[in-house]
């Protein structure tokens, strides 16, 4: 009958494979317990190396249930359990550990009074461990609306389960932290992209995408950036696995740095900026300033460029690009000393080529511009002004040797106070300019973090003065002037400045790893800071053979001692490493693992700066070192297929394996794909590719599957990035295949025969098999008669083949007139034919209602058939059957046979004579009668004697067999 178990406890459906340090949530629930009763949980789990000693976690119904293993996490709610009804529950483990992993069991003491069916159930948890990478750089970024923005992350995972990513670009709002993230862009784990509600239209238009550049990479990129875009940036990725149950779970889930985002709204229109390479200048060299516009559709906006010196006009620049000098620069601009243009569309220029000392102090550029509305109205003209960085004057140092003129540096008076010139003032209130009266009649002066403008002939005059008169008239009175010169020569850094790169691995194989070193001369100098970054420009990105590509920076030491990473990673960032000496000479680059990624040329360059006595940096000279090539080549492939030739014979159906032995391959993780080949007897030119598998394989074969077979093995390997690459290539020996038909066995009855038959009679035909070559043959069987002729005409053809006609056929198919000939007589209800197989192997034709015509010689002819491999028949042999000749006896006619063969004679015959003779009966009585009358009445007048008549006798057969005969016997007269 039917049973029913009343309470029931279920549980999450295993094994459940989360990851270490995840929040793992296990649901239990219990029916058919006694309602109104509140049910209890307990959970414990089983460790898989002690699968048969509980260890309890955590109850609802015991507070101290725990065992101490587990007994601090649960007090901490680490782990606890949610009640969700009174008969359903889930466990929490907020951060699973590798330890967790095990057989969780959840246990509902009873409740009901009598144990009536289940009441734990079990579920198996995996622990693995959290192999989820989300990088993006943390960076700040300012954009004015409407330009474009490229932001990229990198998000990997190494797992042996099947998962699935989910990646996504997120933006939070720096005004309302505690505000939700706004989703701008995801890419799901069922591969499809989404946005956000805001974004949904941009998406739409093309303005908001996410691509997937790489394995790993996933570039953000927004177009027409709006204000509402400005935020923090950061891109979350979570690694999702699919349960037993069907439903998927979200294992783990990472965010990135962020990226701080500015946009400049173009409601302020524009924003300008002064840039220059240093503030401090020697006499004679060259000064240039520029200005930078930044806006939106420069070209198409209308700016007015002034520069001032001073509050002096230096020049303008209008619209049209034509400069306006100020009074005092206008001869200067005439000798070819000074430059004002426009250098592109939002940057404009101004160059003082010799720098004189009345050029110190403060430049600013000051700019308008108007913005023209879309009903091309022109509105309030808005003014940014710029000055130089900090808001430093420029200053100059002592004139060069070169121009021949002699400056005061610093002075001492007759009471001891030091004097510096108004050149030099400034550097000597850092410290720079040192006059120090070391004895009573010794003075030094000290220039420190000298430059090379400070190179040239120094003097050094000493006045002696006397002081005459008396108090309170006093009076000092020069007696004398004594000079001596020195001369000092500076030797620039940049005189010295060297850059070199080396490298002891020019070529390395997947997987190696290798170092580039780069070196700085000369020996680091606090005063003089050097950055040194390593650039890279990927093989294949040459132009026109020549080394013309676009390098990268990869990596920057700046003169600050920090370390800044460019937008060229190698391996992800990861696999990269650099390191540089004490003194700062020596900047190693480290690449482990290469891959093809990390093939190309390489170089450092070197920037010296000069730190100026206001601890500013000047930008002093550069030094681009050689080029290094790295090549990455792939492993020498140790890929050997078994080549052993052999030859095979099968019979047709047959199951014919042929191996493909792999006796060595390059390394343990490679893979192998193997394409199977034929060449087939027909002499074909290409060789035809039966399959591609990733292990050797049975197939069935048939008679067309004779060849020569052989395997062609690939060995494929993943390269450091995680990209499948063909290594090698190894064809096997060839395997000679022959497949056969079965042998040919069939036999049909070859014994000859004579049959005698009536006309109209039946003639019987067998056809018998004794033999056949298959136990699963089918037959066509067809009859043949050659007709009898004259006796001359069979004498004339001798031996020759007579003439054959198609009496009957039956196709293997069981259908008839589909044998190997078409008979003349159709079939059909009035068919004289009549087919009849009464075994396997014994069929017989037989001709009803025979003829003359149907004498001859019959014979029957057998055709064997064969189901192959493919589900085709095929034809596998055919034979002949000995002959039976046939004689008909025609019938010879009699009246019987006439009139039983004519139904209008019959009829007259037998049918009409009866009404015929009763009506001559009647008329020879009605005549009779009268007669006798007549005759006695004349007889008894005359008295002559009657004449008499015998009456006749009518005697008849009632079949066709004995004609009716009518006699007559007459009689006498008297």
């Amino acid at each position: 009958g039917v049973a029913v178990a009343q309470r029931v406890v279920t549980v999450q459906s295993g094994p459940l494979i989360r990851t270490e340090g995840s929040h793992v949530t296990i649901w239990c629930n219990v029916t058919g317990y006694k309602d109104g009763v509140e049910q209890d949980f307990e959970w414990s789990m089983y460790l898989p190396s002690a699968p048969d000693r509980e260890i309890r976690i955590v109850s609802t119904a015991q507070p101290n249930y725990a065992y101490s293993v587990y007994a601090q996490r649960v007090n901490s709610k680490e782990i606890y359990v949610e009640r969700l009804s009174r008969d359903s529950a889930v466990l929490h483990i907020t951060k699973v550990l590798a330890k967790d992993q095990g057989l969780f069991e959840c246990y509902t003491p009873n409740t009901d009074g009598q144990y009536l069916g289940s009441y734990s159930a079990r579920t198996n948890l995996t622990v693995i461990a959290d192999s989820l990478t989300v990088t993006a750089p943390a960076q700040t970024l300012s954009k004015v609306e409407g330009d474009t923005l490229q932001l990229t992350c990198e998000v990997s995972r190494i797992t042996m389960q099947h998962t699935h990513l989910s990646v996504g670009w997120y933006l939070r709002s720096p005004e309302d932290a505690a505000a939700p993230p706004q989703e701008l862009v995801t890419l799901s784990r069922d591969f499809v992209l989404r946005s956000g509600g805001p974004y949904r239209q941009r998406m739409a238009a093309g303005d908001l995408r996410l691509d997937k550049t790489s394995a790993t990479s996933y570039r953000l990129t927004i177009h027409k950036l709006q204000p509402v875009d400005q935020g923090l940036l950061y891109c979350q990725a979570a690694e999702w696995i699919q349960d037993p149950d069907g439903s998927w779970f979200a294992m783990t889930r990472k965010q990135s740095d962020k990226t701080q985002l500015r946009i400049q709204p173009t409601d302020r229109d524009f924003s300008i900026q002064v840039s220059t390479e240093r503030r401090s200048f020697t006499a004679g060299e060259p000064l240039e300033l520029r200005c930078t516009i930044e806006a939106q559709n420069v070209p198409e906006r209308f700016f007015s460029v002034s520069w001032v010196f001073s509050s002096s006009p230096v020049a303008v620049v209008g619209p049209s690009a034509v400069p306006v000098l100020g009074p005092d620069y206008i001869a200067r601009e005439a000798a070819g000393h000074m430059t004002v243009r426009k250098e592109s569309t939002n940057v404009h220029l101004l160059k003082l080529q010799h720098l004189r000392p009345e050029d110190a102090g403060k430049y600013i550029c000051r700019v308008t511009g108007a913005r023209e509305d879309a009903h091309g109205r022109f509105h309030r003209p808005q003014q940014e002004v710029a000055q130089c960085p900090d808001h430093r004057p420029v200053t100059h140092g002592q004139t060069s040797r070169r121009l021949g003129r002699r400056r005061k540096v610093a002075s001492v008076d007759r009471d001891g106070t030091v004097w510096h010139s108004p050149t030099y003032r400034e550097r000597a209130s850092y410290g720079e300019i040192r006059v120090e009266k070391v004895r009573g009649d010794t003075f030094s002066l000290s220039l420190y973090n000298a430059l090379p403008g400070d190179e040239g002939q120094y003097s050094c005059i000493a006045t002696e003065w006397l002081q005459t008169g008396t108090e309170p008239e006093l009076n000092w009175e020069k007696i004398g002037e004594k000079s001596a010169t020195k001369t000092v020569t500076v030797k620039t850094v940049e005189s010295s400045f060297m850059v070199s790169a080396s490298s002891r691995t020019p070529s390395v194989t997947f997987g190696d790893s290798f170092d580039l070193l780069c070196l700085v001369k000369p020996r680091h100098n606090p005063r003089v800071p050097t950055s040194v970054t390593w650039r890279f420009m990927p093989a294949g990105t040459e132009t026109d053979g020549e080394d013309q590509g676009e390098f990268k920076d990869l990596v920057t030491f700046t003169h600050e001692g920090t370390l800044q990473w460019g937008e060229q990673l190698l391996g992800l960032g990861t696999r990269t490493t650099v390191d540089r000496s004490h003194s700062n000479t020596n900047f190693r680059l480290s690449v482990t693992r290469a891959g093809r990624r990390e093939a190309g040329k390489y170089q450092c360059t070197a920037v010296l700066w000069r730190r100026n006595y206001d601890n500013s940096l000047s930008r002093v000279a550069n030094r681009t070192s050689n080029l290094l090539g790295i090549s990455v080549l792939q492993p020498e492939s140790k890929l050997r297929v078994q080549k052993t030739n052999q030859s095979q014979v099968y019979l047709e159906d047959s199951r014919v394996r042929i191996n493909c032995s792999i006796a060595s391959q390059t390394s343990q993780d490679s893979q192998h794909a193997v394409l199977w080949y034929v060449k087939r007897a027909s002499g074909s030119e290409a060789d035809e590719l039966l399959l591609r598998i990733e292990r050797s394989g049975a197939f069935e074969a048939e008679n067309s599957d004779s060849g020569t077979y052989y395997c062609l093995v690939e060995e494929w390997l993943s390269d450091p990035d995680g990209a499948w690459y063909r290594l090698a290539r190894e064809s096997s020996g060839f395997t000679q295949v022959l497949v056969k038909q079965p042998e040919v066995r069939l036999q049909v009855e070859e014994m000859d025969s004579n049959v005698t038959v009536e006309e109209s009679g039946s003639i019987r035909l067998g056809c018998s098999i004794p033999s056949q070559s298959s136990r699963d043959s089918r037959f066509s069987v067809s009859w043949y008669v050659e007709r009898s002729g004259d006796e001359d005409d069979e004498e004339q053809l001798g031996d020759e083949e007579k003439e054959r006609e198609c009496v009957f056929s039956i196709g293997h198919d069981a259908v008839f007139g589909n044998g190997n000939c078409s008979p003349r007589e159709e079939a059909g209800p009035n068919s004289r034919l009549q087919f009849e197989r009464m075994t396997s192997d014994q069929y017989s034709l037989t001709i009803q209602g025979a003829r003359p015509t149907d004498a001859g010689r019959y014979s029957c002819h057998v055709e064997e058939w064969l189901l192959n491999p493919r589900n085709a028949w095929y034809r596998l042999t055919t034979n002949n059957s000995g002959f039976t000749t046939v004689n008909v006896v025609q019938q010879v006619s009699t009246l019987q046979s006439v009139v039983c063969s004519n139904d209008s004679l019959f009829y007259f015959v037998f049918f009409y004579p009866f009404p015929i003779f009763g009506i001559l009966l009647i008329a020879l009585l009605l005549v009779r009668y009268k007669s006798r009358n007549n005759s006695k009445s004349q007889e008894g007048k005359n008295g002559a004697p009657l004449l008499w008549i015998k009456e006749p006798h009518l005697s008849y057969s009632p079949t066709c067999l004995d004609p009716p005969a009518l006699s007559l016997h007459p009689g006498s007269v008297d």
